[in-house]
């Protein structure tokens, strides 16, 4: 077989296998689902399941993983030149948060880490470092970016907190809890402007 075709197929059986592991873990609960049932929904052997992943606990950090990626801030965000910009970029930021994190597969990832957090340290590092981590580190680079053109008073890292807590409330416990619905896509930028517009009130320009 040649070398292309070669990663080709690995590169589908792996996508195969974080399917049906997620899938599994989703409808069985992590502890309960094996590696036999995950290798037989994903039509691989155990051996080639464990020579991609090694274990359970590799392959829910992968799928966290992989759906963080999705969690990036928008690449075309336009340069921050006044505070209406700024609004309109933090809203911006908001509504792609809200989008991709409600998202009702990565709620269910999200309830997987942290019911496995114990028993699976790794998984929780995952969500902490793969996804949370590079959410504030965007946006607080947007926020450093406006305090140092005068745009917004406050510390960059307080200014981070204070917009994800305009923006989240108790949404993700509500979805987490499956006690509230996902919003719709109407609901999800509202909430994004109306965080973007809370957060200007309460932060002036920087003197």
């Amino acid at each position: 077989m040649e070398p292309s075709q070669e990663n080709a197929d690995g590169l589908e059986a792996r996508k195969r296998i974080l399917n049906a592991a997620l899938s599994a873990f989703m409808e069985g609960g992590y502890a309960q689902t094996s590696t036999l049932e995950i290798a037989t929904r994903a039509r691989v052997s155990k051996r080639e399941l464990y020579s991609l992943f090694g274990n359970k606990e590799a392959m829910l950090v992968a799928c966290i993983t992989e759906r963080a990626q999705r969690l990036k801030a928008p690449a075309d965000l336009p340069t921050i030149r006044s505070r209406d910009m700024l609004a309109r970029v933090l809203a911006a930021f908001g509504t792609k948060l809200l989008t991709e994190t409600t998202d009702p597969v990565v709620v269910a990832v999200f309830r997987l880490a942290i019911s496995e957090a114990v028993h699976a340290p790794r998984v929780a590092h995952a969500l902490d470092t793969v996804a949370r981590k590079p959410i504030r580190d965007s946006l607080r680079m947007i926020m450093a970016d406006a305090r140092s053109k005068g745009l917004l008073a406050g510390d960059p890292d307080a200014t981070t907190e204070k917009f994800l807590g305009l923006l989240w409330g108790d949404l993700m416990t509500g979805l987490l809890l499956q006690a509230t619905n996902r919003p719709s896509t109407n609901e999800i930028a509202r909430r994004a402007s109306e965080a973007s517009t809370a957060l200007l009130k309460l932060y002036p320009k920087s003197s």
